[in-house]
């Protein structure tokens, strides 16, 4: 038990977690790419002396789950050659911990009276770093020496001294390097950030005090957790399921996973899972263990502290050279689809044992169309993470305009796009007849169309999926609708595939159109309340057809 009052302890965990939220709204507003500045594509967290994880800022949990595994690596690398004033940077997968090339880790050490007693960590998914494909989100790639420019862990300041070199290489590997070094220079004004704020925190509590309910905090996780799984029902629970496939003649990719609760831990096995493929859709191991963790996290009743403490409690396995446990040198530029799809399998599995807690499948994390090009004579990126829909629940229907549990991310502003690039939003709305019926519906899809304004030709690439497999209902309720992709030119529609392996060229006047998945349904239509019918029926959701048909609306 606990010597430290626990007061105590829930105030020093807010002044934890307000650090990791100071520097991520810090990097926000710092930040000069659209896809950090606002589609909040980046993490923050503060760390404690040995890498593990205190607290997270308010942004995307698939990649706050696998700064221990980075934090493990940068501090075997350099250990007893860590000083005051150091930054550093990387973003290997294999190396590093890394996710995929775009994510950066900037990491900042902090000292007090010569001993080092914590971190800043920040991750951001920068605009481009290279590779075949503009954005670096390469899904034809072969191997990850065709996804642009990796890097081990190094020192980018040097006891306060900067490497000048690793700038230089930065800037002359990537397509827009103004973007790429304001977005890491944003990173680092969140470290500093965090670390004065940490100090500050020291010089009122005193370090003992600090660290000792650091320690704690790791404990009261840890003991929460316990708590919460021992009211579950013990037992494994299997489920299965699917990435499209690539290209024009996709195969599907397997996610399978057993999910195994006993007494007070829970691991979970992706044994049968695919192997990894020649394209950016393979995952590291620590990507896979974050998105277990935020698909756990979210069924926990309590408020368990989001840091380490509660990842002792769960085991995750996976077969090494398959596509969620990837080895060099697969790539995994497009690695996100696979960690939503992770979780939407663990909900599936959870499903089986906690029907109240979790949602029917919804539209399985972001799409992420890039366009590129040259601008009087510039190159320009511009990618987002466009979300976002849910399945339905046992309480309400799905929601829409939310983000994918796994990030906590938002569309771009209409406005932003087009005051920024030779692009135009033609259309950008919710979709009739989407939503998987039932007792609840599920959110519908909604629309979203690019007009390519370009006058020298540009190109697009395309991550989306759940075309070939829909999200899938619960307890009777419908699946809903698969994603639809289509380039227009001169009138003429061509259907895309969801996972594009070669980027298409774009001419002016082009228009991409977007219609995303839509979420399931939960439980049987006919069990709808009919005033609910008729309100989705006034409100245009759902069309006279559709009332009739599929909820017997007189």
């Amino acid at each position: 038990m606990s010597r430290i009052d626990p007061i105590r302890l829930e105030v020093m965990k807010n002044a934890f977690d307000a650090i990791a939220d100071e520097m991520a709204l810090m990097l926000m507003r710092a930040a000069y790419s659209p896809i950090v500045r606002d589609s909040m594509d980046y993490s923050t967290a503060l760390c404690d002396a040995d890498g593990q994880t205190l607290a997270q800022g308010v942004t995307t949990p698939m990649h706050l789950g696998s700064f221990y595994d980075a934090m493990q690596h940068l501090m075997q690398r350099y250990a007893g050659d860590i000083h005051p004033g150091d930054v550093f940077i990387g973003n290997d997968p294999y190396v590093a911990a890394g996710q995929h090339l775009p994510d950066i880790y900037i990491v900042e050490p902090i000292f007090h009276e010569g001993r080092l007693v914590a971190w800043t960590t920040t991750l951001a998914h920068h605009a481009d770093v290279g590779g075949i494909v503009p954005g670096s989100n390469a899904l034809g790639a072969e191997e990850i020496y065709q996804e642009g420019l990796r890097l081990p862990f190094l020192k980018l300041y040097d006891q306060g001294v900067m490497n000048a070199a690793i700038w230089e290489i930065i800037g002359l590997n990537v397509r827009v390097p103004e973007m790429v070094h304001g977005d890491l220079r944003a990173q680092m004004a969140a470290s500093h950030a965090g670390r004065r704020s940490f100090l500050e925190l020291v010089a009122r509590h005193g370090i003992d005090d600090v660290l000792a309910c650091a320690h704690e905090l790791h404990d009261y996780a840890e003991r929460l957790g316990r708590a919460e799984i021992r009211d579950l029902p013990n037992g494994t629970y299997h489920f299965t399921d699917h990435l499209d496939g690539l290209g024009e003649t996709p195969e599907p990719i397997v996610i399978q996973l057993a999910l195994t609760i006993h007494d007070d831990t829970i691991s979970v096995d992706f044994a049968g899972s695919s192997p990894q493929v020649k394209g950016g859709v393979n995952t590291p191991i620590p990507f896979t263990k974050a998105s277990v963790y935020t698909a756990l996290r979210s069924v926990m009743l309590s408020d368990v502290p989001n840091c380490h403490g509660f990842e002792r409690v769960v085991t995750v396995t996976a077969p090494k050279g398959t596509v969620v446990n990837s080895v060099h040198p697969a790539p995994c530029g497009a690695r996100g689809i696979t960690g939503y799809r992770i979780i939407d399998a663990m909900f599936g599995a959870l499903a089986q044992a906690l029907p109240d807690r979790v949602t029917a499948d919804g539209m399985g994390g972001s799409t992420v169309p890039t366009f590129a090009g040259y601008e009087d004579g510039r190159a320009f990126v511009f990618s987002e993470t466009v979300m976002g829909t849910w399945g339905a629940t046992s309480a309400h229907d799905g929601q829409v305009g939310v983000p994918h549990m796994g990030a906590n991310q938002a569309n771009v502003p209409v406005e932003m796009i087009e005051a920024s690039y030779p692009l135009r939003i033609r259309r950008y709305g919710i979709v009739q007849d989407t939503g998987g019926a039932g007792r609840h519906r599920g959110g519908p899809s909604f629309i979203r169309e690019y007009e390519y304004l370009g006058e020298t030709e540009g190109v697009m690439s395309l991550r989306s999926d759940k075309r070939d497999f829909l999200p899938h209902g619960l307890y009777g309720g419908a699946e809903g609708t698969g994603p639809v992709n289509i380039l227009i030119r001169d009138g003429v529609e061509t259907v895309l595939p969801v996972l594009v392996t070669q980027p298409y060229a774009m001419k002016k006047g082009d228009v991409f159109r977007h219609i995303s998945p839509s979420g399931g349904g939960f439980g049987p239509a006919a069990e709808r309340p009919e005033a609910e019918v008729r309100n989705d029926l006034e409100a245009g959701l759902i069309s006279e057809e559709v009332a009739r048909r599929d909820f017997g609306l007189v």
